[in-house]
């Protein structure tokens, strides 16, 4: 297996950043390598031909930041041998240098903000397909202001953030319109998470809206005096839970012609991500080092402190669709170009 590939800059951690129930049962990592290696192989036992699936290669890319947290105890059986086919990691500093090398052919499955997936999609004419949700929503309002309590008490206030033109704007727009407050509230952008947290500390009163695990690494630098009332993905949920969809952050694609080609790789992927997904929120600490050691984060206390602010999900099936075709449609609605301009098409869900 060829050692993992770390690539990281202050621009791919905002490219990250401004990006459950597993329903495919054919393998299982819940209990380890070695239940993987067991639920795989009785899976394709049962094959006409009786003979186990060959092992293949998949590689996979995934970016720094909270999508990639959720991935550490599958990066380390991987690493140890311990999956049936052979899983080949690397995390990038932005989407942007993953981007190509899926729509070349040199990257099996990859971790990407969840609208670049739709921009995939239709850019490549439906060669991906989304295979889970992997982040829910990781932006949280922050502010030392102990009358800020809610997300309704942001009316008559400045509110700083980044990500203007982006999702994180039009996110904000969508939640401050089903709240009703749209016009009473000023958005102030910032190029840099370090520009909000400067603004945030100059002023007592003031408020912004950081990305986790930038918010937990905000609150710590700031000994105390700010805090993280309201988690953005709590008010959509709240606002507009009825509609089933979900404030989202990250999704894994995948190649269709490798879906198709090799199934039980991919079954095996998401059987083991969602173990990975479980053991990492059960036992932050138990994990942190790995985060910092994949180059993810740098600092293991703030790592232990964000993983449960990270939303770090393994959502498949009918209730991934629901959740990510309504985040698209938000998008498109405020921004066609957001979801590559046009929302996918049913094709778009791998179901299997």
């Amino acid at each position: 297996m060829r050692a993992f590939d770390f690539e990281m800059s202050r621009r791919g951690f905002a490219s990250a950043l401004a990006a459950g129930a597993l329903s495919l049962a054919l393998v299982g990592c819940g209990g380890g390598a070695a239940g993987a290696r067991s639920s795989a192989g009785s899976a394709a036992g049962s094959a006409a031909s009786g003979a186990a699936a060959e092992s293949v290669e998949v590689r996979v890319a995934s970016l720094k930041g909270p999508t990639s947290i959720g991935l550490v105890q599958f990066m380390d059986q991987a690493a140890d041998g311990e999956t049936d086919n052979e899983f080949d990691f690397a995390i990038s500093a932005a989407a942007d240098e993953i981007v190509p090398k899926v729509i070349q052919g040199d990257i099996d499955i990859a971790l990407v903000p969840a609208n670049l997936a739709s921009v995939l999609y239709n850019k490549t004419e439906g060669a991906v397909q989304v295979i889970d949700i992997n982040t829910l929503g990781v932006l949280n309002v922050v502010t030392g202001d102990a009358g800020v309590a809610s997300f309704g008490d942001l009316a008559g206030r400045t509110v700083y953030m980044t990500g203007k033109g982006t999702t994180p704007e039009y996110v904000m727009n969508y939640l401050l319109e089903r709240a009703g407050l749209t016009g009473q509230v000023t958005l102030e952008f910032k190029s840099e998470p370090t520009e909000v947290l400067s603004a945030l500390l100059a002023d007592p009163s003031a408020v912004g809206v950081l990305p986790e695990p930038f918010k937990t690494a905000a609150i710590a630098k700031s000994e105390g005096k700010l805090s993280a009332p309201v988690s953005l993905t709590d008010v959509w949920d709240e606002l507009a839970g009825d509609t089933g969809s979900r404030l989202l952050t990250g999704v894994t694609v995948v190649r269709r012609a490798f879906a198709e080609e090799h199934p039980e790789a991919v079954a095996e992927f998401l059987s083991c991500h969602a173990a990975s997904v479980k053991a990492v929120n059960a036992a932050p600490a138990d994990w942190a080092q790995a985060v910092v050691d994949a180059g993810i984060v740098d600092n293991a206390k703030i790592a232990e402190k964000a993983i449960p602010g990270c939303m770090l999900v393994c959502q498949t099936g009918k209730d991934m669709k629901a959740a990510l075709c309504g985040y698209l449609q938000v998008l498109a609605d405020a921004d066609a170009s957001a979801a590559g301009g046009k929302l996918p098409a049913d094709d778009f869900y791998y179901m299997e």
